[in-house]
């Protein structure tokens, strides 16, 4: 059912700008897998000097290989790190992100959030809820929830990814098995018929998949550009998920297929934040 609605080293900070060119050097390289300095300079408007900073931090942080003239990605299949992600598509993300708060009951209330940006806006828009448990195994939402006084927060114990600050593995699996949640808010890296619901790494989606199992219900997030994409690693089937927030940039017929699999769909409408 479609419904629409209104709605290495230590990583540096950088500023949400940088950032975002950062996020850009990273994808224009895994689509390209290797670019010269003049070609990554006229393709994000910027100067030599600046770009070279750029490059070389990265190259620092582990995400990319400096070559002569120029650079190449580690592996076309590898992830943009979270930290650089989290400028994309922020508008969207902060509108799926309210209307998934609004399927959850008031507390008292157990809810699982696994890692990832929209995941992130969700656990911001829970900020002012009283009641809730929060169950996760992201660090940056941890964080996050443990400084609202009317959360409760269980984290999960695991190794943490670097890219994506989840701790994933035996102990984080055994955490969520653990737990009956009410409801379980999934982000992923893609989503479609043909591959389900999908992450880049197999350990981060037994971890998940481990949190989906041990839900009542099953809330999928993601902005409109993880619609008919597939990744490495399986989290969930279609089946196993109830419902699905997006964004109207999404492709309605990829929309249709994952409504038509059972799904509940829901739409929010990005024309207002952008007129």
């Amino acid at each position: 059912m479609l419904q629409n609605g209104s709605y290495s080293s230590t990583p540096r900070a950088v500023s949400g700008k940088r950032s975002e060119r950062m996020r850009l050097v990273l994808s224009l390289l895994h689509e390209q897998t290797s670019m010269s300095q003049s070609a990554l300079a006229e393709a994000l408007g910027i100067s030599a000097a600046t770009l070279r900073r750029d490059l070389a931090d990265l190259d620092e942080q582990g995400l990319l290989v400096r070559t002569h003239g120029g650079a190449r990605a580690l592996d076309a299949r590898s992830e943009i790190p979270v930290r650089l992600r989290n400028t994309q598509f922020r508008e969207a993300k902060q509108l799926i992100a309210r209307r998934a708060v609004e399927m959850i009951p008031a507390g008292p209330y157990a809810i699982a959030l696994s890692g990832g940006t929209t995941t992130a806006e969700v656990a911001r828009a829970l900020s002012n809820r009283s009641g809730l448990t929060i169950v996760t195994n992201s660090l940056t939402i941890a964080l996050e929830c443990a400084a609202r006084p009317k959360l409760k927060v269980i984290m999960t114990g695991g190794v943490v990814r670097q890219s994506s600050f989840e701790a994933v593995g035996s102990l984080s699996e055994n955490t969520f098995k653990a737990i009956n949640v009410g409801t379980a808010v999934l982000g992923t890296d893609g989503i479609s018929v043909s591959g389900g619901v999908t992450t880049h790494d197999e350990t981060e989606a037994r971890t998940n998949h481990a949190m989906v199992a041990n839900a009542q219900r099953v809330i999928v997030v993601a902005d409109g550009s993880k619609v008919g994409q597939v990744t490495l690693a399986k989290m969930a089937d279609l089946s196993e998920i109830d419902d699905f927030v997006t964004d109207s940039d999404a492709d309605p017929a990829a929309l249709q297929l994952i409504a038509d699999a059972g799904v509940t769909v829901h739409i929010v409408d990005l024309s207002a934040v952008r007129r």
